[in-house]
């Protein structure tokens, strides 16, 4: 079974992650085929805007501690995201950890519904989030950042909106996301691939500069004691030994 639905209804193309079983975890099949599919929407003239949703009470789990991708292939697949001549909305109806944050920052559009809640984790498994801030940094308040970044703190889709992380939050999710969504249609192609161009071109420009060095450090941190302990901690449901 696939982990990413496709469907299409005016121009718009819903990629759906449907890998409930690990909470929409980034696996390296589901990175494969994410890149894929956004890939097919790109060569699709009939595609004006893609939007990215969630089956289950998760939008995206972070990374697949049993079946990771490759970082290069997740740096990949933020930097296609942000690249990606077509508007990639985010609808999310769930909870979002770790790299599932990088993902959805990487989107042009967010928007948060109720039950949505939100956290980087890494720290607190002896990691950091590395390649995650090619688009998060540009896209969250300075404070907030140092706080969430240091703390694992969970916080809602209140504060994400707050805080810059999402673009909207809504009781009605759907419903809010029908001006944005008709407001994509009446666009020209030509006009939102310029128009996105514009807003991108500082992430891009940090891909091309930092995710070279990113990428290293984040294969360092996975590769250190303190990660393997607080992993395997993570994978045992119980407290990691530097807790105190």
């Amino acid at each position: 079974m696939t982990p990413i639905t496709t469907r299409q209804d005016r121009g718009v193309a819903t990629l759906t992650l449907d890998s409930p079983a690990n909470r929409n975890a980034l696996s390296a099949e589901l990175v494969g085929e994410l890149r894929a599919s956004l890939a097919r929407c790109a060569a699709d003239t009939t595609v004006r805007a893609v939007l990215l949703t969630h089956t289950g009470t998760t939008f995206c789990a972070g990374a697949d501690l049993t079946a990771p991708p490759d970082p290069e292939a997740f740096v990949g697949l933020m930097r296609e995201i942000a690249a990606l001549p077509k508007p990639v909305v985010a609808r999310v109806e769930g909870h979002v950890r770790a790299g599932g944050l990088g993902l959805l920052a990487a989107c042009d559009i967010a928007v948060a519904g109720p039950s949505s809640t939100f956290a980087l984790t890494e720290s607190r498994l002896g990691l950091a989030p590395a390649v995650i801030s090619l688009t998060l940094l540009p896209r969250l308040d300075r404070t907030a950042a140092h706080r969430y970044y240091l703390t694992g703190e969970r916080f809602d889709a209140a504060e994400a909106a707050r805080i810059g992380l999402v673009t909207l939050a809504a009781e009605d999710v759907d419903q809010a996301l029908v001006p944005v969504l008709d407001g994509l249609r009446r666009a020209s192609p030509q006009g939102l691939a310029a128009s996105k161009e514009l807003v991108t071109a500082t992430v891009l420009r940090n891909f091309d500069q930092y995710a070279e060095d990113l990428i290293a450090r984040s294969a360092a941190l996975f590769a250190s004691d303190e990660a393997r302990e607080g992993m395997t901690a993570f994978l045992e449901r119980r407290e990691p030994a530097w807790v105190r």
